[in-house]
């Protein structure tokens, strides 16, 4: 009786001891998984992080008022085509709206990839909302006045009201893109508001010589 106690003693520690050791093997099994699910999910975060922050408010800012900025100035640009006398001016119309056309493409892409709205615009292709040209706080953008007397002018009078309106659009540009340039983070935003810097600081000497102010 006492040898049969003592086989069942050791049978039952036998089960225990191997019960113990697969429960150990499943612990260590998933104390592994689960490190290596703790150390995946940082590195997706740290992948995802510099993507979500390619670019900023002021970006975001430059995008929305350079669009309605430029749609004015080819506003302006294809007045020339029927309005102007000079060839000069009327050619510098024609550099200003094959610059700004495909810029506009571009920032509206931008802000369309950043989930952004863009720029309504009217069946003119002015910013949406004509008579308020000159209120949307953005620099140089003309006042519903201001386009209205360049419609109605003709000849001589049009090219230098042209040249006038358009050197104080291309100063506000500028001011601009200055900003983008020391705000902004979006690195082919700043790449082209150095461009704008440089083309349209060019445009302004031109006009200013062709105005007599040079």
């Amino acid at each position: 009786m006492t040898a049969e106690r003592s086989l069942i003693r050791r049978t039952s520690a036998v089960a225990l001891a191997a019960t113990a050791a697969l429960v150990l093997a499943a612990c260590g099994g998933n104390g592994g998984g689960s490190t290596h699910t703790a150390h995946d999910t940082p590195t997706a975060t740290a992948t995802a992080t510099p993507q979500a922050a390619g670019n900023n408010a002021a970006d975001t800012a430059f995008a929305k008022g350079m669009i309605p900025h430029h749609r004015q100035a080819v506003e302006m640009a294809d007045l020339a085509a029927t309005r102007a006398e000079s060839a000069e001016v009327k050619k510098l119309a024609d550099e200003i709206k094959k610059a700004q056309d495909p810029e506009i493409k571009t920032l509206s892409g931008w802000l369309a990839s950043w989930g952004e709205q863009v720029p309504a615009a009217d069946a003119s292709g002015a910013a949406s909302g004509h008579g308020g040209h000159g209120g949307s706080g953005m620099p140089g953008m003309m006042t519903a006045e201001d386009m209205d007397r360049l419609t109605k002018a003709s000849g001589k009078a049009f090219d230098t009201a042209f040249l006038d309106l358009m050197v104080k659009h291309h100063d506000g540009a500028v001011a601009m893109a200055r900003t983008e340039q020391s705000e902004g983070r979006f690195q082919p935003a700043k790449d082209m508001a150095g461009a704008i810097i440089t083309s349209q600081s060019a445009e302004i000497a031109r006009m200013k010589a062709l105005l007599g102010q040079g």
